[in-house]
Formats: C-alpha cells, sequence, structure tokens
C-alpha cells in the first residue's frame, strides 16, 4: 500500500506515519486540534485558503476505522456519530399540495443557516428521502424550499465525485487539471420534494431557481464561485425526468464499482450522471491550471 484516499485527498504512508508521530508527541491533544494541525502540516487548504479542518476530521475518523491510527476519545457525544436524527412532531405530513408549481404564492429558497434549521433539514432528510441522513464533509449548502407558507423541498449540495467517466470525459481535463480544478464542481447529492407534495412541475422549477441563485451564495460562504453542478441519479429507483425539464445534462451511468472500489465488479447501483453548467466558459475555468484565486 503507497496510499490511502480521504476526503479527497491522497495520503502516503510516510504522512499517515507523520500522523501517528504528531499524536505521540502530543498527548494531550484533542480531535479538533490534531486535524488542525494536520491541515497545517501537510498544506490541506480551501481554495479559499482556510484550512480543510472537517474534511481533515472525516479522514482522521476514516483511518482510524481502517487500523491505521488510534485517534484521542472524542470529546463531543454527537461529533460525525452518523447517529439517525429522531423523528419529531415538527416534520409530521402538513396539508397536502396539488396546484401546479404556477398557482403556488411565495416559493422562497433559503440557506440553512443555523443549528435549528440544521436539524430540521437532517430529520427531513432522514425521515423522507430513500438515502436517509448522511453527514456531508467539506464545503456544502443546504436549502429548505418554502411555498404557501409551508416547507415543500429541500436540496443538500457538497463535494463533487473525485472521479466519474462521463462527467470527466465531458469536460475533457487531465488529471493535474481535475486535481486541481475539482473543488468548482458542485454535487446535487439530496434533493427531497416532501411525499404530500403533488405539484407539477415544481421539481424543475426549483432546480432552475436554485441555478440562478447557487454561485453567489457558494461565494459568500466560501469565496469563489462553482462553475458546474453535477448529480447521481440512481437508475432502477428514477429516470432522472425532473433534471431533464430542468435543462440538465445527462451524460451517460456510472459502472457500479463504487468510490474505491478497483475490481470490474459491480458493487454499487448503476447511476445516470447529469450535469449543469453555471457559465458558459466552463471548460476554461475547469482546465485552468493558474490560480484563479
Amino acid at each position: 500500500m503507497k496510499t490511502c484516499r480521504y476526503s479527497g485527498r491522497d495520503f502516503e504512508v510516510t504522512e499517515i506515519e507523520g500522523i501517528r508521530q504528531l499524536m505521540a508527541n502530543n498527548p494531550g491533544m484533542n480531535r479538533q486540534t490534531l486535524s488542525r494541525e494536520v491541515c497545517r502540516m501537510f498544506k490541506w487548504h480551501k481554495p479559499n485558503g482556510e484550512l480543510k479542518d472537517m474534511s481533515c476530521r472525516v479522514a482522521l475518523i476514516r483511518m482510524e476505522k481502517d487500523g491505521l491510527i488510534q485517534l484521542p476519545p472524542s470529546q463531543c457525544i454527537n461529533y460525525n456519530s452518523q447517529r439517525r436524527p429522531k423523528h419529531t412532531n415538527a416534520t409530521d405530513p402538513q396539508f397536502p399540495i396539488t396546484d401546479s408549481a404556477g398557482k403556488l404564492v411565495d416559493i422562497n429558497i433559503k440557506p440553512v443557516a443555523h443549528k435549528k434549521q440544521s436539524a430540521l433539514w437532517n430529520e427531513y432528510i432522514n425521515r423522507y428521502h430513500y438515502l436517509g441522513f448522511k453527514m456531508l464533509p467539506g464545503a456544502q449548502l443546504r436549502y429548505m424550499v418554502y411555498a404557501n407558507s409551508q416547507v415543500v423541498a429541500l436540496l443538500g449540495f457538497g463535494a463533487s465525485a473525485w472521479m466519474t467517466a462521463p462527467r470527466d470525459k465531458y469536460i475533457g481535463w487531465t488529471h493535474e487539471e481535475r486535481k486541481k480544478n475539482l473543488h468548482l464542481v458542485i454535487n446535487n447529492c439530496r434533493f427531497l420534494i416532501l411525499p404530500w407534495i403533488r405539484s407539477k412541475n415544481l421539481g424543475s422549477l426549483i432546480l432552475s431557481m436554485t441555478a440562478k441563485r447557487i454561485g453567489d451564495d457558494w461565494y459568500e460562504r466560501y469565496k469563489y464561485r462553482p462553475v458546474l453542478l453535477e448529480t447521481f441519479v440512481q437508475k432502477d429507483r428514477f429516470t432522472g425526468t425532473v433534471y431533464k425539464a430542468a435543462n440538465w445534462l445527462c451524460l451517460g451511468e456510472t459502472k457500479g464499482r463504487g468510490k474505491l472500489e478497483k475490481s470490474q465488479n459491480q458493487v454499487v447501483p448503476i447511476k445516470t450522471v447529469w450535469v449543469y453548467p453555471l457559465i458558459k466558459d466552463f471548460r476554461t475555468a475547469l482546465t485552468n491550471m493558474k490560480d484563479s484565486l
């Protein structure tokens, strides 16, 4: 084993040994301090210059699960525990909405901005999305969509896939270009219209409205603008009609090998790959090797 990939970064054997040595030299260091020191040690930064602290914490936890390191005890019971959110009456079914999207009033898309909203978003996703709740590492934005003064849908955007043949062929970038510019592609990892909402064209309208604002929202939080959206639609469950109606482009299918599977066998469901350019010259931005910040 020469390298291990965690949170989108390859860790050399010598680097993992360096993490072990860092912990041995600082036995009183907690997990938060450790992740920041690891980021500084390896110069692991976000495009805006901040430390990739959360991605590093996820990487360290996965290293521990793989038996590579032994972390200090967690000081936060809920930290990265993946414990399922409890269901409360806050997410109980509301009044059904059957009017078409054009007849709805006050459709508002609001970014999740504080802990109470975050907990509510997590609970809705865990209760009604077929994939359930899972913590999203790295840069992310989550939205709650309101219409007629009630929650009708939820979206989540996060880190893009490290490698997927249909998308990479469509962009036409090299390995080095992908490595440098991957942060400019973001993944629509969750999209949920609540089951009691039966509003024709609402899904495509929400996707279109979100695409118009996400560049500004992402810049406000992370100080750079994404240029391409991507998503993966599980083929045996959905057709991707809502993305097609919102002018997303279907590029093909995954091979079902999963993130780390190196064999030729299918180990996860086949998914269709969809993308939506946020700017016209997205390929130029994604194949640019010069510093953009």
